[in-house]
């Protein structure tokens, strides 16, 4: 879990600062969960250039709560939570500085997307979040206001976790949350509980977080129930050495196939099998095409690109949006492998007509 946060401030000194807006999104690496936003009486004024940057008024703020009134809604929401924000040092002092004045240590473990971006998304002209998200094609509503700027962060991390084949931020946070809802107990109950029910891949982690198992299902609760319903002495092995399970949801089977093959041949896990068979090669139709698919949710579509007859990679867009920009599309794409497991997958869905459209270029 992942507690996505912006705060607004008063300005002024450093630690003499007051929370003005809060915006916290409770998200489980796949969507929103819990959701708390609320301007705060920061009980001092608020810096001119503040009230021309935000619009957030001593006006609006007097009837607000003060922070003691939502110090305790914060801490539920952020419990079991890794502590996101963009530019997390200043977020984090902030919400730190507010409790200790209340008597309370508020500690978390954090992560920042600032340092996430220049890691996963090198060579941008600018990190902040409002030029990172327009290079990134991510729409951002209300900059400057708390639950806009952190609906952006939102998107921008998903964007990160896309990304992230070598799944170091997973790897991370489950190390991390050992009281973490996914960090399970009663193993094998709660590894099917905790499931989605949606198409995806799902990895099993030792204690260490390393992946040891990956799996894939149009139903993700039921590949678990079915790996775990073996009895032969290779899934007894697994089940002593599973100790969480992280899931990433596709939309659609192409592209859990395909984030399954990436993930393998990344992480290479003991307990699945390493043998391949030999496949013939693969050329596509048409040298350069877009492909698009189902998304994760409604307002989403999964995009695969070809270019030069080689598979680049794969993205998640809002409906048609940058359909027609190569150049922020290409910035979106995770890369994919482009071997030939990859383009046989690729070349199956094609010729079933599976694909909702197809874009050549």
């Amino acid at each position: 879990m992942y507690a996505i946060i912006d705060i607004e401030t008063t300005g002024g000194k450093f630690n003499e600062e007051g929370v003005t807006e809060i915006a916290i999104y409770k998200f489980d690496g796949n969507a929103i969960v819990d959701q708390f936003i609320s301007l705060v009486n920061p009980e001092r004024p608020i810096q001119p250039f503040v009230v021309q940057l935000t619009g957030i008024t001593e006006k609006m703020v007097k009837t607000a709560p003060k922070f003691y009134e939502i110090a305790k809604r914060i801490v539920e929401i952020t419990k079991n939570c890794v502590f996101v924000a963009h530019n997390t040092s200043f977020d984090y002092r902030i919400l730190r500085t507010e409790f200790s004045r209340l008597g309370y240590d508020y500690q978390k473990e954090t992560l920042c997307t600032v340092e996430l971006s220049k890691k996963l998304i090198p060579d941008m002209p600018s990190y902040s979040l409002g030029k990172l998200c327009k290079s990134m094609g991510i729409a951002v509503n209300s900059r400057h206001r708390a639950s806009g700027d952190a609906l952006a962060t939102v998107k921008l991390f998903e964007l990160l976790l896309n990304k992230d084949f070598k799944k170091e931020i997973t790897k991370s946070s489950l190390k991390i949350l050992e009281d973490s809802k996914k960090v399970l107990s009663n193993k094998v109950l709660k590894f099917v509980e905790k499931s989605s029910t949606r198409t995806g891949v799902f990895y099993i982690h030792d204690k260490e977080g390393e992946i040891i198992y990956i799996g894939k299902n149009k139903n993700i609760q039921k590949g678990v129930n079915q790996l775990f319903s073996r009895s032969s002495k290779t899934i007894k092995s697994l089940q002593k050495d599973s100790h969480s399970l992280s899931y990433e949801e596709t939309g659609n089977e192409l592209f859990a196939q395909l984030k399954y093959d990436m993930s393998y041949q990344k992480h290479k896990p003991k307990f699945n099998s390493h043998r391949q068979k030999k496949k013939d090669p693969v050329v596509f139709n048409s040298e350069n095409m877009i492909v698009v698919n189902k998304g994760r949710n409604l307002g989403e579509k999964a995009v695969l690109l070809i270019e030069e007859n080689e598979v680049l990679g794969v993205a998640y867009i809002d409906f048609a949006q940058h359909l027609e920009d190569i150049g922020i599309l290409k910035k979106l794409l995770t890369p994919t492998a482009n071997n030939l497991t990859t383009r046989h997958a690729i070349k199956r869905h094609l010729d079933k007509g599976n694909a909702e459209r197809i874009i050549r270029y």
